[in-house]
């Protein structure tokens, strides 16, 4: 079903559970080969089909596994963390702001991106931290689009965008760090493509590919950060690294599942941070529950004067192509 290429969330969903649909294909295949046996020709079919499955799904998550590459390299011995990144769907209805409150003043992030705040997280966020993150982006909305930014850096040139629906706002900034740099932040929450929200992944797409576009051009250091609603390894998401040229700190480290937090077995990463060459990855670690549906994920970045982009995906014309289609499908 992920082969066929339509927008409908019928075809999308099956994406997701890859790492699932994985662990139950071997089930299935060695239950069958132990179970029924292989006698008649239609057995050698079944399992050869399963077979080749396994291999397609083991070519598909085997860039997420620890062993894997890495697509972005870690720190040196003397390479410290320039900056701290903490990302965080909240779930707008969940109401245990202490445990993330804990979280924060635990891990002092430099940074702080939250997604799907109304009025009272933002309320409750600047009363308990609002001193410690003096430089803000205050976007609350009842309908699960608000965004929250808490930064100790400045924050220049910041600007709240709508890319293609007024109900779901966006943010970039620049972002200066302690030696003056600065680093350009893209924060996204596109819409997901589910019953209730949306049917298609039309808007959502579009979206992230327009942020890829945008970002392809740029000359500072970039992170690009937020709830996708799309999982690592689906067609958009790699569509996405090819055209913006980022890279994914996930590949060669682990798949750091950030939904569902409640259903370990219904568990895949929507929760993303990806950074152009100019990074090197101190830490990544997928944080403890905070009541939501989403778990926090914290990045420790260090920012390198020489850009690697040696893993870095190719991108064709076809690539390109393929891009725009999806950006102009959304009017």
């Amino acid at each position: 079903m992920p082969l066929i290429r339509h927008d409908h969330w019928t075809f999308r969903v099956f994406e997701f559970p890859r790492a699932q649909k994985w662990v139950l294909n071997l089930l299935i295949m060695l239950g069958y080969i132990l179970l029924i046996g292989i006698s008649y020709p239609i057995d050698f079919i079944f399992v050869g089909l399963l077979a080749v499955n396994l291999i397609y799904l083991s070519y598909q998550i085997y860039p997420f596994l620890p062993f894997s590459p890495k697509q972005i390299q870690s720190t040196g011995k003397n390479q410290k963390a320039d900056i701290k990144l903490l990302i965080s769907n909240v779930y707008q209805y969940n109401r245990k702001f202490e445990k993330l409150d804990q979280l924060i003043h635990e891990n002092d992030a430099d940074l702080v991106l939250m997604v799907e705040t109304d009025k009272w997280w933002k309320e409750k966020s600047v009363e308990s931290f609002g001193e410690k993150y003096p430089y803000q982006v205050l976007i609350d909305q009842e309908n699960t689009y608000g965004m929250l930014i808490f930064s100790k850096f400045e924050l220049q040139n910041t600007e709240v965008r709508h890319l293609v629906k007024k109900e779901v706002p966006s943010v970039v900034t620049e972002i200066v760090i302690k030696n003056k740099n600065k680093i350009k932040l893209f924060a996204l929450h596109p819409e997901p493509p589910v019953p209730g929200e949306n049917l298609y992944s039309t808007a959502r797409d579009a979206e992230i590919l327009m942020v890829g576009k945008e970002v392809a051009n740029e000359i500072l250091p970039v992170i690009v950060a937020g709830d996708l609603n799309d999982v690592a390894w689906s067609y958009t998401t790699t569509l996405f690294q090819r055209i913006s040229r980022l890279l994914d700190p996930r590949r060669g480290r682990g798949f750091f599942s950030t939904f569902h937090a409640k259903y370990p077995l219904f568990r895949w990463p929507l929760d993303h941070v990806f950074c152009s060459g100019h990074f090197r990855v101190d830490k990544m670690k997928r944080l403890k529950g905070i009541g939501s549906d989403h778990f926090p994920i914290l990045l420790d970045l260090y920012l390198s004067h020489i850009e690697d982009n040696s893993e870095q995906l190719e991108v064709d014309k076809d690539d390109r192509e393929t891009a725009e289609e999806k950006i102009q499908a959304k009017e």
